[in-house]
This record gives C-alpha cells, structure tokens and sequence, in this order.
C-alpha cells in the first residue's frame, strides 16, 4: 500500500469528518472491516500530530466503537469511511469495489432463491408469495444474503436448513408473506416456527406442526439442532409491507454476533452432471408416434412394434390419459423411454391448448463426432 504520509498536505477534512461521524453512529459499521482498515489508512498517511482537532475527535470515537471484524464488507449503497478517504486524498482501498454476490458452491442445493451476497447475516423466506420475494431481492438491502420461497412442512424446510447452515455467516431468518392456507394443509412457516420452539422427534416429526405431514427424513436430528442453535426465527408471517421487512432486517444486523461455528456434518447427496447417452437404445416393446389431432381437439398415440407394425392407437384430451394405458398395457418397458414419452405427450398437450406447432422430437443422444474426411463414422 503506497505510504503518502510525506506526499500530502492536509487537505479541508471537513468532508471527511462528516462521513467519519456517520460511520461512527452506524452501529453496522462498527464490525465491518471497511471501518478498520480506513483507520489504518489514515494512521499511515496522516501522522497524529498533523490531524485537525476535528479529526482526531472523531477517529478516536470510531476507535471506541470498534468491535472484532465480523465480515469484510456489506456492500452497503453508502459506504462512510471510503467516502472519508477519497476527502482526505488517501489513496488506499477500504473495501472491496465490487460487492461479493455469489461464493461458489453456495447455496449447495438448487431451489426457489435469489442469492445477493455470501456475507450478509439475513435470510429472508416468503414463504408461498414469490411476488414479494421478487419485490426483496430487487431492494438488494445490504443486511440480506439470500431471499426465496418455501411450500412445504417437510422437503421445503429441509432444504432451507441445509442451504441456510452451509453459510455460517446466516445468523437470523426472516419469514414473511403468506403461509399456505389452511386448506392446503402444508402451513411451512407455521411448522419451521414449531421446529424453532420444539425441535423434532425420534421420528423426525417436527414437535407442535399443524402441517400435512411435518416429517423431516432428509436431514439428521443433529443438522437441526445445529441450525436452531445457530439461526434465530424471526416471525413476521402475513407481513408484506417492505418498510416493515427491511425495518426487521436492519435490526437484525445490529445484533449479529458474527459469523457461527460451521457445520461440518457434510452434504451427503451427490450432485452429478447431466448427460446424454453415446446412442438411442432401442425399447424391446415397441416405439410411439405421438400426434395433435386440432379438429377433434385429442391428442393420439400410436404404438409400434419394432418390426413396424401398428398395434394400438390410444387417444384422450390430457397427456396423461394417454400415458396411464401406454404403462398399464406395458407397452413401454424402458425407463429413459417412459421419460421421453411424458415429455412429448406433456408438449404434444401444451401445443392442442396453445395452437403452437407440434413436432415430435427425436430420442436424446449425444451427437456423433465428424470424422476428419466428412463421412460421419467416429473411427472412419
């Protein structure tokens, strides 16, 4: 870092003091290493005694205020102290001059999310609105790090608890917008509030749940415990209004206590990639041909043995009143076919609704590689 101690005047700080107070009476700056490392700066670029009463007043405030380190940077829309640097014509970085957004790896299971930044202490879950997590994450508040749905008292929850504890950072869960309602029996945010309160049982029930089946069989009793020892619930349930959520989340922020102890229980389902096979395998029990018949409004499946002979023809309006007796019949008997079949029954479908043009696709496989003399044999 370039020492301009001997380079510089003191320019007018008053500029500087200013920004300076504003991070003094900002209780988020007082943890967050663009403070600290300011401090250093002017300490290396303007000797004590050549410090205006002004400023030396005021740096010995922040001093006062400062707190171990929690995270290097909120990426907050103003930050003070850098703003007190360039008054002083230091030339030094404070804090990093692209907000950190995404970390690798994180969140480790796919799901209903926007990620905005990996050091942020909040997490916020709109439970069934996904409206309003739209409307969240656009507000990018420095204090968030993550913001996404849930629908369901088991497998929503348990993936909410495995993405949310893969990130020690995440001290506190804002749940807010609508719970599902009572007809629809799944009540996610009154049963992950249970789970706060109660725990689980032997069983994995989540104690007090009024959900459908609040039964976690993904996730050890240990996972749980970690995440409730570790992320405090905050309860605003039915609350759409953003001033009210970004109120909770600055609050929140101020009494982050700093980064948890990791979990080191591990992921233990694999994530692999996807792909296709080398070649099309034949299904012994014969090949479809899928049409959309628009001046009868059906759909219809034509069944074929391999030697090329018709041997049924099932019609319905849905796709899968045409699937149910291609299985029950077993006239599919592979099941990467099965696959292929509802996939182009479910376009077939989409296009008698949508007037869009159905052609049915080919089976996947992987493209053969050119030969070098253009005939299309791999090992020409």
């Amino acid at each position: 870092m370039k020492d301009i101690s001997l380079d510089i005047a003191v320019p007018p700080d008053a500029e500087a003091v200013a920004r300076l107070q504003e991070a003094v009476d900002a209780k988020k700056c007082w943890r967050c290493g663009c403070l600290h490392s300011s401090l250093e700066a002017i300490d290396r670029a303007i000797p004590v005694e050549r410090r205006s009463s002004g400023l030396a007043d005021v740096i010995e405030k922040a001093r006062t205020r400062l707190v171990p380190v929690q995270y290097d940077c909120l990426g907050c829309e103003v930050c003070y102290p850098p703003l007190a640097m360039n008054a002083l014509q230091i030339d030094a970085e404070a804090c990093p001059s692209e907000k950190v957004e995404v970390r690798s790896g994180w969140p480790p299971l796919p799901g209903a999310y926007t990620v905005l930044q990996y050091q942020a202490p909040v997490a916020v879950c709109t439970l069934t609105d996904e409206t309003l997590a739209v409307s969240v994450a656009a507000q990018r508040w420095p204090e968030v790090s993550i913001v996404g749905n849930m629908y369901t008292e088991n497998l929503g929850i348990e993936r909410l608890i495995q993405n949310i504890i893969a990130n020690p950072n995440l001290r506190f869960l804002i749940l807010c917008g609508a719970d599902s309602r009572q007809a629809v029996g799944h009540l996610p945010g009154q049963s992950l509030l249970a789970l706060a309160q109660c725990g689980v049982g032997e069983s994995g029930r989540i104690i007090e749940a009024k959900g459908k089946r609040p039964i976690l069989r993904n996730i050890s009793r240990e996972m749980v415990e970690h995440f409730r020892q570790t992320v405090e619930i905050v309860s605003l349930v039915g609350e759409t209004d953003l001033a009210a959520i970004a109120q909770a989340a600055a609050a929140c922020a101020l009494r982050n206590p700093g980064p948890a102890v990791p979990w080191l229980g591990g992921q233990s389902v694999p994530i692999i990639p996807g792909y296709l096979p080398d070649k099309m395998v034949s299904d012994p029990a014969g090949y479809f041909v899928v049409y959309v018949d628009r001046p009868k409004r059906r759909l219809a499946l034509e069944h074929y043995q391999n030697t090329g002979v018709l041997d049924v023809i099932i019609e319905g309006s849905t796709a899968s009143e045409l699937y149910v007796p291609a299985v029950e019949r077993k006239l599919v008997s592979r099941l990467d076919h099965a696959a292929y079949l509802g996939r182009e029954l479910a376009r077939a479908e989409r296009s008698l609704g949508t007037n869009e043009l159905y052609v049915q696709d080919a089976a996947p496989e992987r493209e053969p590689i050119p030969a070098a003399c253009g005939c299309g044999t791999a090992d020409c």
